[in-house]
Formats: structure tokens, sequence, C-alpha cells
């Protein structure tokens, strides 16, 4: 048949995409309703039941955004200290906590 993919081919040049379908409305800036056929079925073993975890919640603190998408960040402190050898210089190189940000995301 024409037009259509099989889910059977595996390999580097298999197809990523199975389509085209049918967009029945648009749902956000990334996310649209597809008309899918019903013989598309999800087998019981793909699907798992979700647990609650706490860690999944993700805590966030408000951010100032300009009316052209840009924030201003600024450094709080310094975490780590190291000079790195290089050829025939020594360079200080610095760990910056910035604000907004978390000791996990520090550069």
């Amino acid at each position: 048949m024409k037009g259509i993919m099989h889910f059977s081919k595996k390999g580097k040049l298999s197809p990523r995409y199975l389509g085209p379908f049918n967009v029945l409305e648009r749902i956000g800036a990334t996310a649209y309703r597809l008309a899918l056929p019903p013989q598309y079925v999800f087998h019981v073993s793909l699907l798992r039941e979700y647990v609650p975890d706490p860690t999944h919640v993700l805590e966030y603190e408000p951010l100032q955004v300009r009316e052209d998408l840009t924030y201003e960040e600024f450094p709080t402190g310094i975490l780590a200290q190291k000079a790195q050898a290089l050829c025939k210089k020594t360079i200080p190189m610095v760990k910056v906590l910035w604000s907004s940000h978390t000791k996990k995301e520090a550069t």
C-alpha cells in the first residue's frame, strides 16, 4: 500500500515517524491533537501505573522576564577555586553560583 509505513522495519535507515495524520486541533505551542486510526492500540505491557513521588515535584523561584524575553542574572558567590596549568601558563578557575540557579547548576 502506498503511503503506509510499517513498524517492523528496524535499523539506522528505518523511518522515524509514522503518518501522515490529520491535525484535529492545536492545543498549545508545541502540542497537537491528531486523528489516529482506531487500529493503533497500545499493549498493556507498554503501560505502567504512575506512582506519586515527591521528588517529581519541581520547586521554582519566580523569574522577572522582560518584554524582550530576557532576564538579568548575577553571581551570588564563588563555590570553588583552582589553578589550571596549561603549557607555560597557570589560569585561575572559579566555580560561580549564579542567581536563580542551584548549587548543582553552578558553572
